[in-house]
């Protein structure tokens, strides 16, 4: 061990007054030549040992008339090297050096000793320094106890520091789990360990593989793999269910791709600790480092507590998860015994059977008792006036009368007739007086669809009806009272409206008492196959058709298309397909959905006539017999008969070649 010195103040056993001449320094030596504790020695110029006290002999391990004659580099040897230049800085100077601490091992010593001391020049009576006293306290235990406090509090500081870092990853992980979660708490153990990459990976009992769920490796330059191999360091973990520490040496002779992985983004040591429950193991958390033996023994404790607070949080978060599916199932179970009546409601024209459409009807079932302003939302064809009436038919009002206004589809400047009435005279044209549709539907329901065309001049006026139920007929003075239910619907987005300055806000508040959105048809595909059928019966029982079956190929067709038209561009599209139908299975132009991103419904009319007139010239004119048009398109010689005078089909049209 090197020798090392330095300037300290001294322990109380080492503070007396040092003798300065040489009678004191005979005297000294004479009274404590065997005292121990305190050693003494005396050189001469040339650093030679004149006199010495036991205590100092001791000290040096040699003996104290051996000492005597031999020069300090005879006796200490190396040590000689550390004091040898003290001592002649004395003789040249003339002043002591005091309280000096010096630590080194000496030639007769295995362990470092530690010593205070003091070098004092003894001058002669001409003044001359003539000698060098030594005074040296050996301070070797206390250090040791010193360094034992020193080693104890830097291990209960390092102890406490990782319970903080316990407690704080404790605290993180009380809440509901989430694997957001995980780079704070790989942040939390890179306060001790530093460590520049860390992973959860969680055992996929199908596949049999290690997943990772989450990362922390800022620092990575590829993706990362699954852990699917028995000699993969984390999966060699998860069998032996212990925490491992691999070196860069055992990574390299795992000879993976997970370890050639990690090499590869510099990582040089890694430590794998399973994710262990009563259970079996869920997982396993992976700590890397681009340090060589980053991780001891000492971290497993560490390591071992939190994967522990992972895995209690990982199966708490499935157990939540489980709890929440059963009390889901039990709750659709609940609301389907109790609520049967209430969510299948008898309204013609809904139907089907999926949750989307149950969930509305549900909203309808609790919002029909009262008299509040419901606001039914979502795009054209949803069925927005079918589920208007059902909040009539089913509330307390059912009996009175339920009135439609259209905004939509009258002009601006007739809507306000419409909605108030006018008085006789009240504009050029106003003949006689008329009750408009707010009077009519007192005591019952109004259901104003397409609410957001309405215009800004006019939204206040509706505004007070609301407030206050009552207004003024056009070019009237009196003011009426009514007593209404309010059910409005649009297709347009009112909130982004009233952003725009396009719809009040006050107004928009006041109808949006009760929102029900409605879901669009490829939000509730399961309903397709229902609908399909009721739709395929009502057209075919209108056009006396007898069709048996649905192709399984236009069925999977019509279930995966989008229907932008909804409910309605379906009904549309089966009534098209059921004139299309000659025979017992359902003709659908499935071209038309395949070939065009919007199915444009073209006029039902002109393509049943044109249909039609395309049989009657293949029969030749016949209308009824075995091979006469009625035969072919599966209709009676009387309806078809029928069809053609709606139609305005006269021999003149399908006697003619038809034209190009």
């Amino acid at each position: 061990m090197t020798p090392r010195a330095g300037n300290k103040g001294t322990s109380g056993s080492a503070s007396f007054a040092v003798p300065v001449s040489l009678t004191e320094w005979e005297e000294l030596l004479r009274t404590v030549s065997n005292a121990s504790g305190v050693g003494l020695c005396v050189l001469d110029t040339e650093l030679r040992y004149v006199a010495i006290n036991n205590t100092m002999a001791q000290m040096n391990g040699v003996a104290a008339h051996a000492h005597l004659g031999k020069s300090v580099r005879d006796v200490l040897g190396d040590f000689a090297e550390l004091v040898e230049p003290q001592f002649a800085g004395v003789i040249s100077t003339g002043q002591a050096v005091l309280n000096r601490e010096i630590s080194a091992v000496l030639p007769t010593r295995s362990e470092p000793g530690h010593w205070i001391e003091h070098y004092v020049p003894i001058k002669d009576s001409s003044g001359q320094v003539a000698q060098i006293g030594v005074v040296a306290v050996e301070i070797t235990e206390q250090k040791k106890l010193e360094d034992s406090f020193r080693s104890v509090s830097e291990k209960l500081k390092a102890e406490k520091k990782r319970s903080h870092v316990v407690a704080e990853v404790g605290r993180l992980l009380a809440d509901k789990w989430d694997v957001r979660l995980f780079p704070k708490v790989s942040a939390y153990l890179r306060r001790i360990l530093r460590q520049e990459y860390a992973a959860l990976f969680l055992h996929d009992e199908k596949s049999g593989k290690l997943v990772r769920q989450a990362i922390d490796f800022p620092l990575g330059k590829g993706p990362g793999l699954e852990i699917s191999a028995p000699h993969d360091p984390a999966a060699k973990a998860l069998r032996q269910r212990s925490s491992l520490i691999f070196s860069k040496a055992q990574m390299k002779g795992l000879n993976s791709n997970v370890t050639k992985h990690f090499l590869t983004e510099g990582l040089q040591s890694l430590c794998c600790v399973p994710l262990i429950r009563p259970k079996g193991a869920l997982g396993v958390l992976i700590l890397g480092s681009t340090r060589a033996d980053a991780f001891g023994s000492e971290d497993l404790m560490l390591l071992n507590q939190v994967a522990a607070q992972l895995a209690i949080a990982l199966e708490n978060s499935r157990i939540a998860r489980e709890i929440e599916q059963l009390k889901s199932r039990l709750g659709h179970e609940k609301s389907y015994l109790e609520g049967e009546i209430r969510t299948r409601l008898h309204v013609e024209g809904i139907i089907g059977e999926s949750r989307a459409l149950n969930s509305v009807l549900n909203k309808v079932a609790v919002v029909s008792d009262s008299d509040a302003t419901v606001l039914l939302l979502g795009e054209t064809g949803t069925g927005k006036g079918l589920v208007a009436r059902a909040i009539h038919a089913t509330s307390k009002r059912k009996n009175k009368s339920f009135i439609t206004l259209n905004c939509a589809a009258i002009p601006t400047g007739l809507l306000e007739s419409e909605l108030f009435g006018h008085e006789k005279g009240a504009f050029t044209g106003a003949v006689r007086q008329k009750i408009g549709r707010l009077e009519l539907a007192d005591q019952g329901t109004l259901f104003l669809d397409e609410v957001g065309e309405i215009s800004p001049e006019l939204q206040p006026k509706l505004l007070r009806v609301l407030q206050d139920q009552e207004f003024e007929r056009l070019g009237g003075i009196r003011t009426i009272k009514v007593d209404l239910r309010l059910i409005a619907a649009t297709n347009r987005d009112l909130a982004r409206s009233v952003a725009e300055k396009e719809f009040r806000s006050d107004l928009f508040y006041r109808l949006n008492v009760f929102p029900i959105w409605l879901p669009p048809l490829r939000e509730r595909r399961e309903d397709i196959p229902v609908l399909v059928r009721y739709f395929v019966r009502k057209f075919a029982a209108r056009m006396d058709r007898f069709i048996e079956t649905i192709p399984t190929e236009t069925m999977h067709a019509m279930v995966h298309w989008d229907w932008p038209g909804n409910v309605r561009e379906l009904e549309n599209f089966i009534e098209h397909s059921v004139i299309l139908t000659e025979g017992t299975a359902l003709r659908a132009p499935l071209a038309e959905i395949k070939a065009d991103s919007r199915l444009v419904v073209t006029s039902l009319e002109n393509t049943e006539r044109e249909h039609i007139l395309k049989v009657l010239r293949d029969s030749g004119g016949t209308i009824s017999g075995p091979h006469g048009a009625a035969r072919r398109l599966g209709v009676k010689r009387t309806t078809l008969q029928s069809k053609m005078k709606r139609l305005g089909i006269t021999p003149k049209d399908y006697s003619e070649p038809a034209s190009d």
